[in-house]
């Protein structure tokens, strides 16, 4: 698969995620087989307003390739003007490969923004903001997308098909809608029409967890590429088996040594980002879910929940090999 300048593989592909896809997750990904990630979502109102914060969010660093800078909003001038900025790289990082459009956020505050998934009740809407966002950006323009609304208005096959006519060059769908938010099965069927309808690369999103899952969901889909979400948290190892699995070679788990290593190297890379304060308790969340399946896991966690240095983190963690 090749998008722009950027070419990947096996089109196995990091999906942002918000508190979550930071560039120390992403780089740990990138090191286990991801091909492509994609930052935090990042209000493009924000960007245009010059928000620090943001544009922390949203900086790539210069080891991440291919990675993609996603936008969320729903006006399509000031999604234009962040895309321009964006486009350049902020801060002294790279300039992202790809403007990635966020229509697919459930949450209430941006669906009651009429923002993220909220733009699938208005495909005119979407035609307008992947066109201006083209227009304002030398970069390939890619869109994340939901099956739809709800059971009602599964209509993500018309809302790609609006995406793709206004210059996109990639459709990522998550198979379920915003109403079931987390919950249920994703209908990889809406995932393999919206695959059939459009010319342009479509990855399917959606209960990705492991090779199996993945495998399944390109045979199914005919899709271009899978995005993994949620399963990557804590195991970014899943991108490993998924690639041994796409190119027949056999896959031997990470041990518990290899897990700690990990998450300790991901904390090491958290705080080279934020600090070692702010970077510890964002961290505490990721680093439990590596300890899954771990004997005495729920004591770990408990230590790690009050843990306010790396010391305390690498502490906790390394008291499982004992």
């Amino acid at each position: 698969m090749e998008i722009g300048r950027a070419k990947s593989k096996h089109g196995l592909m990091l999906a942002p995620m918000a508190g979550y896809t930071d560039g120390a997750m992403r780089k740990v990904c990138y090191m286990q087989g991801a091909e492509w990630c994609v930052t935090e979502m990042v209000s493009a109102k924000a960007v245009t307003f010059g928000d620090k914060k943001t544009f922390a969010l949203a900086k790539i660093g210069l080891d991440e390739s291919p990675c993609s800078v996603q936008i969320f909003g729903s006006e399509p001038d000031v999604m234009a003007k962040a895309a321009e900025r964006l486009s350049r790289g902020e801060d002294g990082g790279k300039a992202p490969d790809a403007i990635d459009i966020n229509m697919g956020c459930p949450v209430n505050k941006i669906f009651g923004n009429g923002e993220g998934s909220a733009l699938m009740r208005n495909p005119n809407l979407i035609y307008r903001i992947v066109g201006a966002v083209s227009q304002n950006t030398p970069l390939p323009v890619t869109v994340k997308l939901r099956a739809g609304i709800d059971s009602t208005l599964k209509n993500a096959v018309e809302c790609a098909l609006a995406a793709e006519a206004a210059g996109a060059s990639l459709i990522t769908v998550h198979g379920r809608t915003r109403a079931e938010m987390y919950s249920g099965k994703a209908d990889l069927e809406i995932i393999k029409r919206v695959k059939q309808s459009l010319k342009i690369p479509v990855i399917a999103n959606g209960d990705i967890v492991d090779a199996e899952s993945a495998l399944f969901a390109l045979k199914y889909t005919g899709a271009d590429g899978i995005m993994v979400g949620r399963g990557a948290i804590g195991n970014p190892f899943v991108f490993a088996e998924i690639r041994a699995a796409l190119e027949g070679e056999s896959y031997t788990p990470p041990t518990m040594e290899e897990k700690i290593n990990t998450a300790l190297l991901q904390l090491r890379l958290s705080i080279e980002e934020k600090g070692e304060e702010i970077a510890v308790r964002e961290s505490r969340k990721q680093i439990a879910l590596y300890l899954r399946s771990f004997s005495g896991a729920a004591k770990i966690r408990a230590a790690i929940n009050v843990a306010d240095s790396y010391g305390a983190v690498s502490s906790a963690l390394l008291s499982a090999l004992d």
